[in-house]
């Protein structure tokens, strides 16, 4: 039998997902920094009472990566950027390109 998640395991396995993806941007020079808001979104979305933390995965796709190449393919953002995603309620994860 296994125990729950609490918060802070959930946000750990958020941050060992973006660190994935934070390793991917680096072989284009971009960075990627994620704010708490962002962070407490994807922690949100993409845990399930039933399934834990499977659904994590996927969300982190579904609302940060897919979003984030878009931005990227439209020029967006390109080598040498620093990528700061944030999230505003009742809304969705914003990306900035940082000073």
């Amino acid at each position: 039998m296994f125990h729950p998640l609490g918060q802070n395991q959930i946000r750990s396995i958020v941050d060992i997902q973006i660190g994935y993806l934070r390793k991917r941007l680096a072989d284009r020079e971009i960075g990627l920094e994620v704010s708490i808001l962002a962070m407490d979104r994807l922690n949100k979305v993409g845990f399930d009472s039933v399934y834990g933390a499977r659904p994590l995965k996927r969300a982190i796709q579904q609302e940060l990566e897919n979003s984030l190449a878009l931005s990227i393919l439209a020029d967006e953002f390109s080598s040498g950027d620093t990528v700061e995603v944030d999230f505003v309620k009742e809304g969705s994860l914003l990306f900035f390109k940082k000073d």
